[in-house]
């Protein structure tokens, strides 16, 4: 009997095993992420030069690499297939650059990003105004955008947004947000129209380095098996929470911060690309990191 295994993804972590003999062929589909690696070495593809505070990463299904630069409150936009040696040059859909505020075309601190399934609107995590907004994918600085989720408030409680920095979502399994609490520090999972959520990663007010708990967690991303990836910036790595399961798996970085090709420093959030490659925004390295799916 002949074994071939052909990695096919659905979402961030299903294995296709195609069998084969000399009269039957046999597929079997699994979830396993044990079969998931990435190079601890990445190459960097935005240097300081240009992005100062790189919040929140997001690439559609076209490449698009969107980045939150928070310096000057905007949302840019970048071509992933014209990159050569930083190359990478910038549009502004979001924000006004250097400008803060809390009318409908500007932010207060932006932190992370997402785009929906059809790469027709990009939403943001308002993080001053404890809000989430929504602006087209091909809206221009100084656009107005409108509010999708929380208010100009906020609280310490899982009826409102409290310092909201990431959020993710997958939009062919559920339309629930997943909404990171930076002083939280926790995971609330939000229901479309609902007037509250439920945490779903970390304890309410406890920061710690132990698997059940996160410091500061900023961005997330969700697959289609609703597995969390999130950047537990407080602690320097990236947690992968399985389906309701609060115990974390580190898959990048240690608990000690460094800027070796295998560490990070306060990493903001995280990206994949179609190839399964893992994209960080390192904050404290003043850089945009790429693991290579192995």
């Amino acid at each position: 009997m002949m074994l071939l295994n052909i990695f096919h993804y659905f979402g961030f972590n299903s294995l296709t095993t195609v069998t084969t003999t000399a009269d039957t062929t046999k597929t079997s589909t699994t979830g396993s992420v044990d079969d998931l690696r990435w190079n601890p070495s990445a190459t960097t593809i935005l240097s300081s030069s240009q992005v100062s505070a790189p919040n929140g990463l997001y690439i559609d299904s076209n490449n698009t690499l969107y980045v939150v630069d928070a310096t000057p409150n905007a949302v840019q936009k970048y071509r992933i297939e014209k990159f050569s040696g930083g190359s990478l040059s910038a549009t502004t859909v979001a924000g006004i650059n250097g400008s803060t505020g809390s009318t409908l075309s500007a932010f207060n601190g932006i932190r992370y990003i997402t785009v929906d399934s059809t790469n027709a609107y990009v939403y943001a995590a308002d993080f001053y105004n404890h809000r989430i907004m929504r602006y087209s994918t091909s809206s221009t600085s100084g656009t107005n955008g409108v509010v999708a989720a929380g208010d100009s408030g906020g609280g310490y409680a899982n009826t409102t947004l409290f310092y909201p920095w990431g959020f993710g979502q997958y939009q062919s399994v559920s339309n629930d947000l997943f909404i990171t609490s930076y002083y939280g520090h926790t995971v609330i999972r939000w229901t479309s129209d609902a007037s509250s959520g439920y945490y779903i990663a970390g304890v309410l007010g406890a920061s710690g380095k132990t698997p059940i708990l996160v410091s500061n967690p900023m961005g997330i991303k969700v697959d289609s098996y609703l597995n969390m990836y999130v950047a537990d910036s407080g602690n320097s790595r990236i947690q992968m929470f399985c389906a309701n399961n609060q115990t974390g798996i580190t898959i990048d970085g240690t608990v000690v911060g460094g800027s070796g090709a295998a560490q990070l420093n306060a990493p903001r959030t995280i990206v994949f690309d179609s190839a399964m490659n893992l994209y960080v925004s390192d904050r404290g390295n003043s850089r945009v990191q790429k693991f290579y799916q192995l």
